[in-house]
């Protein structure tokens, strides 16, 4: 049975909406009546939306992507910060510097700066509801991806945080720590790396989008209004704590 909600009216952005769990995130977003903004590196046609390049981590880019956005809509209900990178899967010590920095800017600082930048339009409002997209390895910690590891483990912290700051209004922040899900970026580590994830599920396969976008527009609804500052496995049962 599939799960509808009735956001007519509302105006989601969805960073890193062109692929994977981002691009679903926005499919059911337009499902379900929303006026949804993509934002990404890399270019999407997708019915009910309309896509502008962003890159998260310029603060510049942000700002005119958002002037665009407010030119079009009178408030932003919804912002899902998933634009993320995976970076090399490998042992610690053979990570550079370069790449240590660029995982870390893509993953946790991009998700400052769009945040930082839609918030003060949020609290106009007077409402929103900013869901954040974790990783189980900012969690638990994966072994060759720790710097992966480690911008996630920032992210989940961030959003605990945030969400005490504003929880005298009606701006919920929550996270969704999904386990491997079948995505391209997941696919790219190997059919060995794959096999392992899959054998060491409790479930024994790997999540499918749409099942973590369900979630978020869950978080984004009326009936998720408890809920802030929170970290939402989507692991199969992986997740341990």
């Amino acid at each position: 049975m599939s799960v509808t909600y009735d956001f007519a009216g509302r105006t989601a952005i969805v960073t890193g909406g062109a692929r994977g769990i981002g691009k679903a995130i926005a499919t059911q977003f337009a499902r379900s009546g929303a006026h949804v903004w993509i934002w990404d590196v890399d270019p999407i046609t997708l019915d009910g939306a309309q896509y502008l390049n962003v890159d998260v981590t310029s603060a510049d880019q942000i700002e005119e992507a958002l002037a665009r956005v407010v030119s079009q809509s009178e408030r932003i209900d919804f912002l899902v910060n998933d634009a993320g990178s995976l970076g090399s899967y490998q042992p610690f010590e053979q990570f550079n510097a370069d790449e240590w920095e660029r995982v870390v800017r893509v993953n946790l600082m991009g998700v400052f700066e769009v945040t930082r930048l839609v918030l003060p339009l949020m609290r106009r409002a007077g409402r929103g509801r900013i869901v954040n997209m974790g990783s189980l390895a900012g969690k638990e910690g994966l072994p060759n991806l720790a710097v992966y590891s480690a911008a996630f483990a920032g992210v989940i912290a961030f959003t605990k945080a945030l969400s005490r700051e504003v929880c005298y209004t009606d701006i919920r922040v929550n996270c969704v720590a999904p386990g491997p899900i079948d995505t391209d970026l997941i696919r790219r580590l190997g059919d060995k790396v794959v096999d392992e994830m899959i054998a060491t599920s409790p479930l024994k396969r790997l999540g499918n989008v749409n099942e973590i976008a369900g979630m978020v527009l869950w978080l984004c609804s009326d009936a998720s209004a408890f809920n802030t500052g929170a970290v939402f496995d989507m692991s199969g049962g992986r997740a341990r704590y």
